[in-house]
């Protein structure tokens, strides 16, 4: 198998089995057949060859075509089972529902799950509590215990605990929220969101107040000026890159089911909007892989081989599909609100190195055009594969009254999953695929990284090849560029080169932001993309990059200005 050996340092570490003494007990070629047998074995529930598809899972996998998400690789074919990334846990205004749902994320985190939670229905400080006379202590209060609770479960040592905290724009403590951050020590093994509504949207361009809403009793309890939230939110999330933005209003007018409910929050990480108790398995393909000669090309995009993308999108959408049954559920809630709705996620990794392979720069007009072909290529074979399994084994569930309960889908018999596509952070994925993350930009051309205490040297593969094949290489020059990161400033390296090979730190925030645009286009969920500021970006510009995240179709946004305080947890590395 060909494994880089930072790849196989990350295996070792997190992902290969180990005896009860903690030695390692499989190779990673054992690792990808014990992932594609537990995977296939739901084929029998279907009338399926579970000995054919085991094949074709561990062909995919360990050519580094497909992966699935982390919890999938560490626990199939375990005991444990539980093979979700993404769960969004309902926390009521009761001290039953908000310590019964820290049980359950409990279980969650040791699994290697993600949880998201909205504390938007919890009263606000200083509120009374009718059953004792006293007054409530408030979201952040709650959040705090659950943040201590989540630094106590190691996630079975495989994974650092990671929580979305929610909170809407319009609850009475908002801004206690907006700022808790800002001190180092809190809530560190939380990313935070505020969930922005239309009308705030629409009272901070008219530079007006807007209502604050007492959860407990629905009544309006004050009034706030828009600009001055927003000017905290900037604030914060220029000093510490918490919070971000999640348009709530956008995603539930997306929502495939809201005959079910409301969505009210995320995953860690953004990419995955859920319903409460719900849960996502999550799975991406290797573009860098998918660069070819162009087979079933037609009028698309050159040098992309579209017939092997086409193949493994419909073997991830059925990868995907048996891993909600093949999963062992910590939480028979959430097991059943997953097989109602059946959602996965597929997504891809390696969208920079696919660029650099076409000699296209990452952040230029024909870049965004690519995005959107291969989003809108992608998500076409995941619905029509997740139609023709409907036809096979039945729609999800609760599809009778979801959106996709029109004439146009009940003819084809349905789909078998309410979504289908996700753009994930893919970050230990894509270590060990050898490939650059999700839909990100290189994040440098040669740097360390930490992996779980681990410390890795990158170098870019595709520069090192192109470096050597165009006769500039010397060790000495790719240990000034770890220095650096970036090609700038280095007469050695032609201009060509310096041109594709673009890092984070060199893209506009605009430009950013236009990559996360053309690919929510079409992707049923939605993307985690950070959008990357230098050190000297000012609070304007953080405003400016909300704003237009807004304005151009995102889900959400996260910025993160390099070298502001860090008081969260790593952004792409620790969940998938």
């Amino acid at each position: 198998m060909n494994l880089t050996e930072n790849a196989i340092t990350v295996l070792k570490t997190r992902y290969l089995l180990r005896d009860e003494q903690g030695n390692i007990r499989e190779t990673p070629e054992e690792l990808f057949r014990r992932v594609a047998r537990a995977i296939a074995s739901a084929e029998a529930l279907y009338g399926g060859n579970a000995g054919e598809w085991e094949e074709k899972y561990f062909n995919a996998m360990s050519d580094l075509l497909f992966l699935p998400n982390t919890p999938t690789l560490i626990n199939a074919g375990k005991e444990s089972g539980q093979l979700a990334a993404c769960f969004v846990l309902p926390v009521d205004d009761s001290m039953k529902s908000i310590f019964d749902s820290l049980k359950n994320a409990a279980l969650i985190l040791q699994s290697g799950g993600g949880t998201g939670f909205s504390f938007s229905k919890l009263r606000p400080k200083a509120d009374i509590v009718k059953s004792t006379g006293g007054i409530a202590s408030g979201p952040v209060s709650f959040m705090r215990i659950y943040n201590t609770a989540t630094e106590v479960i190691k996630q079975g040592g495989a994974r650092r605990g990671a929580n979305m905290g929610i909170l809407r724009v319009d609850h009475p403590d908002v801004i206690e929220f907006i700022k808790i951050k800002r001190h180092e020590k809190e809530l560190t093994n939380f990313n935070i969101s505020i969930a922005v509504t239309d009308a705030f949207m629409e009272a901070l361009r008219k530079d007006a107040e807007y209502d604050l809403i007492n959860p407990r009793s629905g009544r309006i309890t004050g009034h706030m000026k828009a600009t001055e939230v927003f000017k905290e939110i900037v604030e914060s999330a220029w000093e510490t890159g918490d919070p971000g933005l999640v348009f709530i209003d956008r995603i539930n007018r997306d929502n495939p089911t809201p005959h079910i409910g409301r969505i009210e929050s995320t995953n860690p990480c953004g990419e995955q909007p859920l319903l409460p108790y719900e849960a996502c398995v999550l799975g991406s393909i290797n573009l860098s892989k998918a660069v070819g000669a162009g087979k079933g090309q037609g009028a698309r995009g050159k040098g992309i081989d579209w017939d092997q993308l086409a193949y493994l999108v419909r073997l991830g959408v059925r990868f995907l599909d048996n891993a909600i049954d093949a999963n062992t559920y910590p939480v028979p809630e959430i097991g059943e609100m997953h097989k109602g709705n059946r959602k996965i996620g597929l997504g891809i990794m390696g969208w920079a190195d696919m660029l650099i392979k076409l000699g296209i720069r990452y952040n230029t007009p024909k870049a965004y055009r690519l995005a959107r072909e291969m989003m809108s290529f992608i998500r076409n074979k995941a619905r029509e594969t997740s139609a023709e399994l409907a036809r096979q084994r039945g729609a999800f569930p609760n599809f009778k009254g979801s959106i996709y309960d029109t004439p146009e889908f009940t003819s084809k018999g349905g789909l078998r999953n309410a979504t289908a596509t996700t753009i994930a952070p893919t970050g230990t994925l894509s270590i060990i695929a050898g490939c650059s993350s999700g839909i990100e930009p290189l994040f440098a051309i040669a740097y360390k990284r930490l992996v779980l205490e681990t410390e890795l040297q990158e170098v870019h593969s595709l520069f090192l090849e192109t470096a050597k094949q165009r006769g500039f290489y010397t060790p000495e020059l790719v240990e000034k560029i770890g220095m650096k990161g970036d090609l700038r400033g280095f007469k050695e390296v032609p201009n060509d080169i310096k041109r594709i090979f673009i890092t984070a730190h060199e893209i506009p925030p605009e430009d950013h932001i236009e990559v996360q645009a053309a690919f929510q286009e079409y992707t049923d969920n939605a993307v985690s993309k950070t959008i990357n500021l230098k050190h000297r970006a000012s609070r304007d510009d953080v405003e400016r990059a909300f704003l237009l995240a807004y304005e151009k179709g995102c889900k959400g946004i996260t910025v993160f200005r390099y070298g502001s305080k860090l008081g969260t947890l790593v952004k792409t590395d620790e969940v998938d």
